[in-house]
């Protein structure tokens, strides 16, 4: 699963969305997320550089996504919103079983095996902010917040190899790329296409220590009961 998003790089239009210490974040559950997807999905129109004509299917497309998201077992999303909606992130807890990262190109770390073996990892696999917000940390903030709610240790997304800039923007935000992952193709397509190639990217939630530089260690406040 790729996740997508705008980097919080302002447009050419001038003017601001709305103040940065007037946003508010709030949780919803699968059952909330039903109620605001049409929402959602102006937010992430008005979020994207699409060509002149694609609007509509970068809609649908988004539309697709969150639903398939919302099955996911502990899905949720956290919005910022004033008057308006200024952002969200949604994800959901990567299984324990690994398949996750089904496919990735040579050996798991052994600390995100782990962690993953634990239920300690939360995948946020989309985040959207809209460019003419003035908060310009709020992606930051969302995704600290989402992974901090959920208790996890260790963040984690998926970034198609070709989205150099989706993948830049995650990198920004201190995101590490462990590595590549290929996926096969939807058996359901009526072409099916080529095996989907995609970067495998890492937030860690806990503090770089001399013994653990890479911040990936369980930590008490982020342990979960089995």
């Amino acid at each position: 699963m790729t996740a997508p998003l705008s980097p919080e790089e302002p447009r050419r239009e001038t003017g601001t969305r709305t103040p940065a210490h007037a946003l508010r974040l709030r949780r919803l559950n699968r059952w909330q997320t039903e109620t605001v997807r049409e929402e959602l999905a102006d937010l992430y129109v008005e979020s994207t550089r699409a060509q002149p004509g694609q609007e509509y299917r970068g809609r649908e497309a988004f539309l697709g996504r969150l639903a398939s998201a919302v099955r996911r077992l502990g899905f949720s999303v956290l919005l910022a919103e004033d008057t308006a909606l200024a952002g969200c992130a949604y994800g959901f807890p990567v299984p324990r079983q690994g398949t996750w990262w089904r496919g990735f190109d040579g050996t798991l770390p052994q600390s995100v095996e782990q962690l993953t073996a634990s239920g300690h990892v939360f995948a946020v696999t989309e985040i959207v902010v809209h460019p003419h917000t003035a908060d310009r940390e709020l992606a930051r903030r969302l995704q600290e917040r989402l992974l901090a709610d959920h208790h996890a240790s260790l963040g984690a997304t998926l970034v198609a190899e070709t989205d150099a800039t989706t993948c830049d923007a995650f990198l920004s935000w201190g995101w590490q790329d462990i590595g590549s992952l290929r996926r096969p193709p939807d058996p359901t397509a009526l072409h099916p296409a080529d095996p989907v190639l995609l970067r495998a990217l890492i937030l860690p939630t806990g503090s770089s220590t001399a013994a653990r530089p890479d911040g990936l260690a369980h930590e008490s406040r982020t342990q979960r009961p089995y």
